[in-house]
């Protein structure tokens, strides 16, 4: 490479690196133009007056809304850099009484970000700090008074009344208000929510003990039914019982051979159930029947006995 062309290559790249950086340092210190980012505002004043607001990111130009002041602003004015991003915040156990006198702790959750910068910058000296007070007061205020079940219960009521107390004046500090809501109702007093436990306990037992109760009279309820059924289904068995018998004898009585039988078999059941001593004898056409019974009767038995 020659001399002259790595000259004018060295000069291009200190132009690129100092000139360019340069100029473009003055353009913007003359507020031709402005590089405003994402969710930030800039506001710029003059002689204790708000030349120009700009909150739209991109690039803008001082010139087309100032004209002239542009010059002088640099100078003579000031530039304020606002972060509009949401802000967060939480608000711990603020004190409030019940309509029935349990002191409570609310704990407060809310969001917002600026909405007007201008507001926000001069109508306030301390914006955050006065919308915390905002925030903590109205919560007092609404909340206070309330029966203890609503304040345990309708949170979602209970965050929607804080917010339309706290829009309105939060507008006028340059604010706008997201979400408020209430994440913790809780009893301030150590004494009282031991007191309640020990309520809650008792009930708790009460309770359990009235259940079990309830359980074993119906049990009772339940085995006597079963007990004074039984008995009159027996009661009912043992009336009809003779009358089914007397039946089934009618029955058997119209033949004359089971009849026999069956009485029969009866008479040889009671014998062989009695402690009576029974000697079986041959028929009466046996030749040794006699002899059997002298034998018998020199014994001392009796020979009606036998058969």
């Amino acid at each position: 490479m020659s001399g002259p062309v790595l000259a004018l290559a060295l000069i291009a790249m200190l132009g690129w690196w100092v000139a360019v950086p340069a100029v473009l340092a003055i353009l913007r210190g003359l507020g031709f133009y402005i590089v405003v980012q994402e969710r930030q505002a800039l506001v710029y004043t003059l002689f204790g007056k708000v030349a120009a607001v700009y909150d739209e990111p991109g690039l803008a130009s001082l010139w087309p809304k100032m004209g002239v002041k542009a010059l002088l602003v640099p100078l003579l004015g000031k530039r304020y850099d606002l972060d509009l991003r949401i802000y967060q915040t939480y608000l711990r156990s603020q004190p409030v009484n019940s309509e029935e006198g349990a002191p409570m702790g609310i704990g407060v959750w809310y969001e917002m970000f600026i909405s007007d910068p201008v507001a926000y910058l001069f109508k306030n000296q301390d914006p955050r700090g006065s919308l915390h007070a905002n925030v903590s007061n109205a919560t007092v205020r609404c909340l206070s008074n309330m029966k203890l079940a609503r304040l345990l219960e309708d949170r979602h009521e209970l965050s929607q009344t804080v917010r339309a107390e706290v829009s309105p004046r939060s507008q006028d500090w340059g604010f706008k208000v997201g979400s408020i809501y209430i994440r913790k109702v809780h009893f301030r007093d150590a004494g009282m929510t031991h007191q309640i436990e020990e309520k809650v306990v008792n009930r708790l037992r009460q309770v359990t003990s009235a259940i079990r109760q309830d359980g074993a009279n119906q049990v009772s309820v339940i085995t006597s039914s079963a007990d004074r059924t039984a008995a009159v289904e027996f009661a009912r068995a043992g009336a009809i019982r003779p009358e089914i018998v007397g039946a089934a004898l009618r029955e058997i009585s119209g033949d004359r051979e089971i009849a026999t039988a069956m009485f029969e078999v009866l008479e040889i059941q009671r014998l062989l159930a009695s402690p009576a001593r029974i000697t079986l004898l041959p028929p009466s056409g046996v030749t040794d029947r006699g002899q059997l019974v002298a034998q018998l009767a020199a014994r001392g038995a009796d020979p009606s006995h036998a058969r």
